[in-house]
């Protein structure tokens, strides 16, 4: 019997009996993996998946069972990367843009990791939970609210975790930082400041390398044409890169966990920065050059918290700048600047109200998954400074022991939906937009889950 099979008929028998709320149904029903390797699937391989192939291939007692992509290109080149892994070539997958459902169906996997464009991704993991299969997906903004809802309905009928792939949480001084705050070194928070700053004008307008044309479902070559980025950005209007900024200032504030978003405004300028670059940089004639961009230079969206916290998120990808992530956290005994790495804890810093360096800290307060991984020597080897390495080992870990995500659908459905509620603020003049409760409740009640040991 198939694991999958098994473990849908404990989780439908559970929650037919109604003796347990479903999302607790999998704890009930889930057996930790038997078989020597956890099998996991890839869905796009492109430049994003194929980064995070070469981490999982990293990873002990792991095997990458099969894998899709509808360019044949990056499929021959994922499957090459498994063999001079010394693993077999796992089976390939993309006649078409359903492919990965025909994947899904066929091949026993334990897990799937989908490095698939934005509108993809949340519809890819449904697919692969309702096939028995653990998810892992890559960050971008919900495409709407509705399916950040049908995401969590997914995981509740059958108890099969998703995570998204936001390795920002797993950032060495983040973690570090939250390791501050559960310690209680910033006292009470009471407000937060994060976001997304980095140029990236060309690859907005002119797309990021070859491949199919991610603005339509031909599998066309082309060069120079956009990516999906493009697309969003031409005809959507808000912060749409919400979570690496939000993902590890939820973690901070215990968002979903005795917290939660209440409700946001969200601002947007006057879009210019795209449209300037193009007439710069591109010949008259040229296909992309005469764009009209929807999407604002710079939005600023401000969240409220149940338990009275702010914070500021700025998105700011379409002018010249520097790249920044934005990171503020200020509390009733302390605060952390992270543009200037630089913190103040009030009656522990030596000179009153004045930065030092956060490295004066890092002996006494490293997160003790980081201080185990940089002892272990494979920091050396990863990509995003190792980020990539851990929210993958976290997974398959999960994996493993049948176990919730560290960063599951609640979470990911929370971050996600500012993309479309930044949106609704914008459109209706910044009027104040209310998060939906995704956990039903369950926010008041529910357990931390991230960054609580060393490998998870």
């Amino acid at each position: 019997m198939k694991r999958r099979d098994f473990l849908s008929s404990g989780m439908v028998a559970g929650i037919a009996a109604g003796a347990v709320p479903s999302a607790f149904a999998m704890e009930n029903s889930k057996s930790e993996i038997s078989r020597e390797k956890l099998r996991l699937g890839f869905i796009g391989v492109g430049g994003r998946g194929r980064g995070l192939l070469r981490n999982a291939l990293r990873l002990s007692g792991v095997q990458i069972y099969s894998i899709c992509d509808i360019a044949e290109e990056n499929l021959q080149n994922a499957q090459n990367l498994v063999k001079e892994a010394g693993q077999p070539v796992p089976k390939g997958y993309g006649k078409d843009k359903d492919s990965y459902k025909e994947m899904l169906e066929k091949e026993d996997l334990d897990g799937v990791v989908i490095g698939a464009p934005w509108k993809w991704q949340v519809p890819m993991a449904i697919a692969a939970m309702k096939a028995g299969v653990y998810a892992a997906h890559e960050v971008g903004p919900a495409s709407s609210v509705d399916e950040c809802w049908e995401l969590v309905k997914t995981y509740e009928e059958t108890g099969i975790p998703g995570m998204m792939l936001e390795n920002y949480c797993y950032h060495k001084e983040n973690m570090m930082v939250l390791n501050m705050i559960r310690q209680g070194l910033f006292g009470e928070l009471i407000h937060c400041k994060c976001g997304y700053g980095h140029e990236l004008r060309e690859r907005l307008v002119l797309g990021k390398g070859t491949g199919p044309n991610p603005m339509s479902d031909s599998t066309k070559p082309v060069k120079g044409e956009g990516d999906y980025r493009s697309v969003h950005n031409q005809f959507r209007n808000g912060d749409l890169y919400p979570t690496h900024g939000v993902g590890p200032i939820a973690q901070f504030l215990d968002i979903q966990r005795g917290n939660r978003f209440l409700y946001l405004t969200s601002t947007a300028t006057k879009a210019r920065g795209l449209s300037k670059w193009s007439e710069e940089n591109l010949p008259a004639d040229h296909p992309r050059r005469n764009i009209r961009w929807r999407q604002g230079d710079i939005v600023t969206t401000t969240i409220s918290c149940y338990n009275g916290e702010s914070i500021i998120m700025t998105f700011d990808t379409r002018l010249p700048r520097p790249r920044t992530d934005m990171y503020l956290v200020q509390g009733t005994n302390g605060i952390w600047e992270n543009d200037q790495k630089s913190v103040y804890i009030e009656g522990r810093s030596p000179k009153k109200n004045k930065w030092e360096p956060l490295k004066n800290y890092v002996q006494e307060f490293e997160h003790p998954l980081w201080r185990n991984y940089l002892s272990s020597g494979e920091s050396s080897k990863s990509g995003h400074g190792g980020t990539d390495y851990l929210e993958l080992r976290a997974f398959a870990e999960s994996i493993r022991q049948g176990t919730n995500t560290p960063i599951d659908v609640y979470d990911t459905a929370a971050w996600r939906s500012i993309g479309p509620l930044s949106e609704a603020s914008i459109a209706m003049g910044s009027h104040p937009v209310e998060f939906p409760d995704f956990t039903n409740g369950k926010w008041m009640t529910n357990k931390r889950i991230f960054g609580l040991t060393e490998k998870y």
